[in-house]
């Protein structure tokens, strides 16, 4: 099968978290996919072994100097690694940035753009510079380059049906009798009993922004010159203009309501000086070629016939076909990386490295596929193969049949989660494991089932008139009391109807995304569903002392690591170390408070307990329930003490699932709960969900797992495609009625 001069990256002995002394080789220039269930074992050979290692040894050629800044690997528990090259690690991690960082910056893209219209664009305004605003010469001046600016709420700020005596101003300041609304009564320019909405044009316009002027007015017998200025100019000027944070927190709070963000009204949310807005090619300045759809804009780039800009424009079309290539046509080079999905932001991530000429280096992926419809699956699949045709071993985590099945070979890791994974069940081609008898295997043979049998609704929640984003007009009835998956590809406007406007008209449903559950290293799942109170208070009754002791953020902390379990060592220039604190022995607690039992097992035993141990081991009653919560969404192998900020996006979901499954009456929305599920973990997923339904709950599910799909009792499909041409409702109905819809592309996969 392998050719005789293959070479192969050799592990020996890996020992990193749960692996049993792990060795295997994995043939360099090929695809290799590693399976398994969660928890099994893959990660830790593929990103705390191989990655880790490869990164460590890449840092190593660095100076101490710039060693420093970079982040530190300890070397892997394993007796060997052998013919590492450098490794790119292409993670789900969210693209941050902030609003200067956009996908065009992200990509490389909008400084070649920038470079077109600096050669060709009529008329000629200079240089590149000019077209970025993030360049002081080419930022709008109103706004710095953000595109928006802080303005007036009109709503909240002025009533057009009152007069001024009827409080017509609600701004602070000009209650009735107060000294604002005084001296603009005073000035004797306006009727005080006139509604606002019969005001002339040019009066309401003095009224609201007059330019401060001076006025005699009477005080006490007295004539003085006051200045009066327009309520909403006056207001601008003393809140907005200046720094509002510099103002008291009680003043802050009064005015906040008042103030709204806004298109900037100088560029029009463009962000560029007004130079390079009327500079133009094709037609287009930079700004409306930036907004337009990447389709699109490859059609428009194209059509330059101008020979000097030759050169750039095929750079140009190869990066943008190359987003189109991964189905990232919908989006626009102006879009901030912080609104792309872990998806988006990881296919992105690709394109990048696609663009570039590295090869020979171990690309390691981690589960691409999240985020993708299965129409868009190939596309994936053809950009693995690009790469490693370009010389490169590619290795990926994945739970997707269909990018399975694009392998070279495959490493099955099992055959369970945590102390009973570890293992490599199987190692070979897809054909070879479909007979090996793993759970993965087993998993990829069975035939996808449709619900025939769905349940009634029970009432509907409307959405009216929608147009947030890419929404075209939609109006869509979300039925009460059943399991609503919500499909489409990627761009089409699902997250835009369910998280922006379904939960903006319904802030009382229970949302359970793959947000992030808490970054403190003292944060751990016992602390996060409530366990650790009713053990602290077992504890502590078994062995009549303070509960307090039972805590490593309290009384009972190691005082040498504060009951952080770990010691960090500075060494001046040198990395900083991460050593197990030699008091405690990483176990956090003081030594005293190890020698108290529950039934056998001190406090840092029982927090070393996998929840399924945990549940093998506790009678007690609201213990015990919250432990099945965890059991039931397929986290059996997680420890109780494990620190929050080491679980993956689809683990943080499932962890809040379980510590949310007790409600009745809710209603449910639910991001992509599959991600990060092996195959046989989403039927568990799918009787949590049924029972939820079984329970009196509204259950909504965005989701592109065909699985899941299938056992929706309504569908609501999204399209018919991403971006502009999406936005709209294709279908509503049952799996069985999705099959034979004609526009659906959602329906051609379940069949």
């Amino acid at each position: 099968m392998s050719a005789p001069n293959q070479e192969y990256i050799v592990i020996t002995g890996a020992r990193e978290n749960n692996l049993n002394n792990v060795s295997l080789r994995i043939p360099k220039r090929k695809i290799t996919i590693f399976t398994g269930v969660s928890g099994s074992g893959k990660s830790s050979i593929v990103f705390d072994t191989i990655a880790a290692e490869s990164t460590r040894l890449l840092n190593e050629n660095f100076s101490m100097f710039v060693r420093t800044f970079l982040p530190k690997y300890p070397q892997p528990e394993a007796d060997a690694i052998e013919n590492l090259s450098m490794a790119v690690i292409v993670d789900q991690k969210r693209l941050g940035g902030g609003s200067h960082s956009t996908m065009g910056t992200i990509t490389d893209i909008s400084p070649i753009v920038r470079l077109l219209f600096s050669r060709i664009g009529k008329p000629r305004v200079g240089s590149v510079n000019l077209f970025s605003f993030n360049d002081p010469q080419g930022m709008c001046p109103a706004c710095n380059g953000i595109g928006r600016s802080l303005g007036v709420d009109m709503n909240k700020a002025v009533d057009m049906s009152k007069s001024l005596n009827e409080g017509a101003i609600m701004l602070p300041d000009y209650g009735a009798g107060g000294w604002e609304l005084n001296m603009i009564l005073q000035s004797g320019d306006f009727d005080p009993d006139k509604k606002l909405s019969d005001y002339a044009a040019d009066e309401l316009d003095q009224l609201l922004y007059g330019k401060a002027r001076k006025v005699k007015m009477d005080f006490a017998g007295k004539a003085m010159n006051i200045t009066v200025e327009g309520a909403l100019e006056k207001f601008t000027n003393k809140y907005i203009r200046q720094d509002l944070k510099a103002k008291s927190e009680r003043t802050q709070k009064t005015v906040a309501p008042f103030i709204t963000e806004g298109t900037c009204p100088s560029c029009r949310g463009a962000r560029l000086s007004q130079a390079a807005l009327s500079c133009k090619v094709q037609g287009h300045n930079i700004a409306e070629l930036s907004a337009m759809e990447v389709g699109q804009l490859v059609r428009v780039i194209r059509e330059i016939e101008d020979p000097a800009a030759a050169p750039i424009v095929q750079s140009l079309t190869e990066r943008l076909q190359h987003l189109v290539d991964i189905g990232l046509d919908y989006l626009t080079l102006d879009r901030e990386t912080d609104t792309l999905s872990g998806g988006e932001s990881q296919r992105v991530k690709m394109v990048k490295h696609l663009s570039g000429s590295l090869v020979d280096v171990t690309y390691i992926f981690d589960e691409p596929s999240v985020g993708l419809h299965p129409r868009d699956v190939h596309r994936l699949n053809e950009l693995l193969q690009k790469l490693r045709d370009k010389g490169n071993t590619v290795i990926v985590v994945e739970h997707d049949p269909d990018v399975i099945k694009v392998a070279d070979h495959i490493v099955d890791v099992g055959p369970h989660a945590g102390r009973r994974g570890g293992n490599i069940v199987f190692e070979g081609s897809f054909d070879g494991l479909l007979d090996a008898g793993t759970l993965t295997g087993n998993f990829m043979k069975r035939p996808l089932q449709l619900k025939r049998d769905c349940r009634q609704a029970t009432g509907k929640l409307s959405v009216q008139n929608a147009s947030l984003h890419n929404l075209q007009d939609v109006s869509v009835d979300i039925p009460t009391g059943v399991l609503t998956v919500v499909t489409g590809v990627a761009g089409s406007g699902k997250s835009t109807l369910i998280n922006e406007v379904f939960l903006g008209q319904h802030p009382d449903a229970i949302v359970i995304d793959q947000s992030a559950i808490g970054v403190s290293t003292r944060s751990n799942p016992a602390t996060y569903t409530g366990i650790m109170d009713d053990v602290r208070k077992a504890f502590a009754s078994a062995n009549k002392v303070n509960q307090g002791l039972f805590s490593f953020n309290s009384k009972g902390a190691c005082e040498n690591c504060q009951g952080l379990g770990v010691v960090y060592t500075d060494l001046a220039f040198l990395d900083s170390v991460k050593l197990p604190c030699e008091v405690c022995g990483g176990k956090r607690f003081k030594e005293e408070v190890l020698a108290y039992k529950l039934d056998g097992k001190s406090i840092a035993e029982v927090l070393e307990m996998t929840v399924e141990q945990a549940l093998a081991f506790f009678q007690l009653k609201e213990v015990v329930r919250k432990l099945q919560a965890m059991s039931d969404v397929g986290l059996n192998y997680i420890t109780l003490g494990q620190p929050l900020s080491t679980l993956s996006g689809g683990e943080c979901q499932r962890i809040k699932l379980a510590s949310e499954l007790h409600k009745q009456g809710s209603i449910y929305v639910m991001d992509e709960p599959t991600t990060g599920l092996h195959m046989s973990d989403i039927g568990h997923l799918l009787e949590i969900m049924n029972r939820l339904v079984d329970a009196g709950n509204t259950v909504i599910v965005i989701e592109h797992n065909l699985d899941v799909i299938s056992q929706a009792d309504w569908i609501i499909d999204m399209g018919p495609d991403g971006g502009s041409r999406g936005g709209q409702v294709v279908f509503e109905g049952t799996p069985e009625q999705i099959v034979r819809e004609a526009r659906s592309i959602t329906g051609k996969y379940l069949t």
